[in-house]
């Protein structure tokens, strides 16, 4: 509680500086509101021992005296200023300054954040389509004539040949079949899938990591993928690796980690590429191996900024928005 208190003291300074009636409101709430700083200081106040209850309630009740008035004046300072400003026109003046040019996406911040990890890793930023034909989509990636992602219940086809892209996996063979090791990519764009519910949507973002060189092995990518959890999450983050099976990945995990709830929950697909896939786009799977993985962007971001539903990040709420 006496962090706290300190905390306030140094906070209050900068009231003075505030210009705007829309700021000293949020400021008032931030201090005095359901869950402003002296509601907390009081709950706080409740489990303190008697013998200095007195002399810390003082203190308090100074502090918050001290803080009511510091709000009370700059907020008849900015009225004075607005009546002013009503009555004066200095035409001399420059064009307004006061306008917002908007905040990035929480969506933007993500992405570009990995770009950036990976970009530093040596990975080349490659560009991928959102409309495929079958064989770029399912035929190179070894994914078979009965799959269920070839059905229309799971993907949105154009015609028979086109279809709007189910994973960017789909980058890899189109990308290495003009390259030779080392490679070293990652593809950030829009999948299509037909899911709509709290945790998915029809499009979304996702980013695909290769790399394909001698000797390449299961713990390099685990490795890798730790670690970007941990930069990313800036902490420790516990993960539970589960076996699975993709069909471009042999052999293939999941990665979990625990969501805001406290729950498991899968956040990247990856694995070892599949021998065929090498062979697809003529490179050696004798001499040469690869990794790959895939990460959803919407859920990262959930995970990382205390989303509870995936709606909210195409609502262009601009109060929302505004947090980040």
């Amino acid at each position: 509680m006496l962090n706290l208190i300190k905390k306030i003291k140094k906070k209050i300074k900068n009231i003075k500086y505030i210009k705007k009636k829309d700021i000293i409101n949020k400021t008032y709430i931030k201090y005095f509101g359901k869950k402003g700083y002296f509601k907390i200081i009081m709950k706080l106040f409740k489990n303190i021992p008697k013998k200095i209850k007195p002399k810390i309630g003082k203190i308090i009740n100074k502090l918050k005296k001290k803080t009511i008035n510091l709000i009370n004046k700059q907020n008849l300072n900015i009225k004075k200023k607005i009546k002013i400003n009503k009555n004066f026109i200095d035409i001399s003046l420059p064009g307004n300054k006061s306008i917002k040019y908007g905040n990035l996406h929480p969506i933007t911040i993500t992405i570009n954040w990995i770009e950036k990890f990976f970009n530093n890793l040596g990975f080349n930023t490659i560009n991928n389509s959102e409309i495929e034909n079958t064989y770029y989509n399912f035929n190179s990636l070894n994914i078979k004539k009965n799959h269920p992602t070839r059905s229309k219940k799971d993907t949105f086809w154009i015609n028979k040949k086109k279809l709007l892209i189910t994973q960017t996996s789909c980058i890899q063979t189109k990308y290495m079949k003009n390259k030779k090791p080392p490679i070293k990519a990652i593809s950030i764009g829009n999948v299509f899938r037909k899911d709509y519910d709290k945790t998915h949507t029809p499009m979304f973002h996702q980013i695909e990591i290769f790399l394909v060189d001698y000797n390449i092995n299961f713990s390099n990518l685990i490795y890798i993928i730790k670690n970007f959890l941990n930069i990313f999450f800036d902490k420790k983050v516990k993960t539970k690796i589960i076996t699975s099976y993709f069909p471009f990945t042999e052999p293939s995990a999941e990665i979990y980690i625990k969501n805001n709830k406290n729950n498991w929950i899968e956040i990247i697909g990856c694995g070892l590429i599949h021998p065929k896939i090498l062979k697809n786009v003529k490179i050696n799977n004798n001499l040469f191996s690869g990794l790959a993985f895939g990460i959803g962007i919407e859920r990262l971001t959930m995970i990382k900024y205390k989303i509870n539903n995936i709606k909210k990040l195409y609502e262009n709420n601009i109060e929302w928005l505004n947090q980040f």
